[in-house]
């Protein structure tokens, strides 16, 4: 897959198949519509390609209040495309003139003359434009007119795309990892740069990675303790991850991203990590004291244990 930071950078090929969208999360139903145009590209002995925006449009045109969490940066976007199939990804910078460009001139200009469109495969509501003003129907007119044929996802298929999208926000923040990973076809994940934190958890016997995560518009799941995957070091290792204020031992209420690597205690600060959650163990609560919260942690531990089938 070639990757490209602009449309401007992106050189014609012959029989392109495009589709286009945010695509947060590349979850199961996204890729469903991207298969389609995979499949239709090696019917027509065509190429695939898929046209994405940074920033996403509602952090540009309501950056006060857009409030939005997204489900991938775009690195992860980046890689989940990878796995796709398409030969293509174009990742153009979203901004307010890009949005104000209208219906007919971003299709002349932008899938005509830049990209050489000859199939687009779309959803049935997909509005574009400035003010969403291109429909549909004006796709099929221009298509005619211009030479590219215009395909129509199916109501049923856009719907599922949009409850998934939905219902996985909803599970993850709600501490329900396993049920977001059957949506999203595989765990939840959380990348971020491994940095100094106060280091009780060393004392007690439990080390811990904490985790800072550049990209402030990543949705971070519910707070409470997780069973999870992690990629250190180019190795997957087993492990515990804490979300949260860390009540028992720091009174300032920020919030705090940690993991306990199982048989792991190499030095890794200033590492970038990546964490795939795989089942939450309990919430998070305040202990009276740093011996029970050591027990309590040998508990968490046997659990993880057992769920990754280690005998101790």
């Amino acid at each position: 897959m070639k990757i490209y930071h602009s449309i401007n950078e992106f050189e014609p090929v012959q029989g392109l198949v495009v589709t286009i969208g945010t695509f947060d999360g590349v979850h199961l139903g996204h890729r469903k519509l991207i298969q389609r145009i995979v499949e239709q590209a090696q019917s027509s002995n065509g190429e695939a390609l898929v046209l994405t925006f940074f920033p996403h449009p509602r952090m540009v045109l309501n950056p006060e209040e857009h409030g939005i969490e997204l489900l991938s940066t775009t690195t992860e976007k980046i890689r989940l495309l990878s796995e796709t199939g398409i030969d293509h990804l174009v990742v153009h910078p979203f901004s307010r003139d890009f949005s104000s460009m209208d219906a007919e001139k971003f299709v002349r200009d932008i899938l005509v003359a830049k990209l050489s469109t000859k199939h687009l495969v779309i959803g049935y509501d997909h509005k574009f434009g400035n003010q969403r003003s291109g429909n549909i129907s004006q796709l099929r007119v221009l298509g005619a007119a211009l030479d590219f044929a215009v395909e129509e996802i199916p109501e049923q298929d856009v719907n599922d795309i949009a409850v998934s999208s939905t219902q996985i926000r909803k599970h993850l923040k709600e501490g329900r990892v396993a049920e977001a990973a059957e949506l999203l076809g595989r765990p939840y994940e959380l990348s971020g740069i491994v940095v100094k934190g106060n280091q009780i958890g060393r004392t007690i016997g439990f080390p811990t990675a904490n985790i800072r995560i550049p990209e402030s518009y990543k949705l971070i799941p519910a707070e409470g303790v997780y069973l999870v995957d992690v990629l250190v070091d180019g190795q997957t290792k087993h492990g515990m991850m804490s979300i949260g204020k860390r009540p028992t031992v720091d009174h300032q209420g920020k919030l705090s991203v940690e993991v306990h690597i199982l048989g792991f205690d190499s030095d890794i600060y200033g590492n970038m990590i990546s964490v795939r959650l795989l089942q939450k163990v309990r919430d998070n609560r305040r202990f009276d004291s740093m011996d029970e919260l050591k027990e309590q942690l040998k508990s968490d531990l046997q659990q993880a244990l057992k769920y990754f089938g280690f005998n101790h």
